[in-house]
């Protein structure tokens, strides 16, 4: 699998919700159990057997690139450099996408994402596959959430909280989802997708979920659920400290 995977590592966000602990830092420097999240991530990355990965920077870049450069992974580390425009989640993968060319399949990892899913034999499913991306989906709580048909097909999206909903076929816009088959499914921070899937899109700032809603409508974009023994989301301090207290229980 080494030679067929490449990792993408998403570390260009402004860590905004971190605020105190991100106005001298990028959020992938933020420590957890004395660690940089980043450091977390190459390394579980690496336990999973992804060796060649790429990392795209923009707030406080240049510390990122340094503590790559300063500490000797056993990985082949690609830098994809958005220190001039922050190109959101989709638009990063595209800038990315001449770097995936010689592999088969791209794993994407967000930064703040910690937990112990089992990258290394999803990586092998979604390869055996003939899915153009597998979403790792949970069935928890939050107010955005991906929607599935019954054969686990991309077809929308929607934020509970503020009533908004994006459809691969418009229009729909408004539909209650109460009164059908559609399975409602929080993302992970984790994806699959074939090396090539985004190749065809313009390179600018925009979101992932827009792209592969727009994907969806030709391609197999599926529901994988996945129920790790853990999973953090540690875009908040409070998440960091729950995440500490799990990691590290004190005696």
């Amino acid at each position: 699998m080494n030679h067929d995977f490449i990792a993408m590592i998403l570390a260009a966000g402004l860590g905004t919700r971190l605020q105190a602990l991100t106005h001298n830092k990028p959020k992938a420097l933020v420590e957890l159990c004395g660690k940089p999240l980043l450091q977390h991530c190459i390394e579980n990355l690496i336990h999973n057997g992804f060796h060649h990965i790429v990392i795209n920077v923009h707030h406080f870049g240049d510390q990122i690139i340094d503590f790559v450069n300063y500490n000797k992974f056993d990985a082949e580390i690609q830098i994809s450099d958005e220190r001039d425009l922050l190109m959101d989640t989709g638009g990063g993968i595209v800038k990315a996408t001449p770097l995936f060319k010689d592999s088969k399949a791209v794993l994407v990892h967000n930064v703040d994402i910690v937990s112990d899913v089992n990258l290394k034999d999803l990586g092998q499913g979604f390869l055996e596959s003939g899915d153009d991306a597998w979403l790792l989906t949970q069935d928890r709580e939050t107010n955005r959430k991906l929607l599935f048909d019954t054969e686990n097909q991309l077809v929308g999206w929607m934020n509970k909280a503020e009533g908004r909903y994006k459809w691969v076929d418009e229009p729909k816009s408004g539909v209650s989802t109460s009164s059908t088959t559609l399975n409602e499914m929080a993302f992970s921070g984790l994806h699959f997708f074939r090396s090539d899937l985004f190749a065809g899109f313009e390179c600018k700032p925009q979101s992932v979920i827009d792209l592969y809603l727009t994907l969806a409508k030709t391609k197999r974009i599926v529901s994988v659920p996945i129920q790790p023994s853990f999973w953090f989301d540690l875009g908040k301090p409070e998440q960091l400290q729950n995440a500490e207290n799990y990691l590290n229980p004190k005696p």
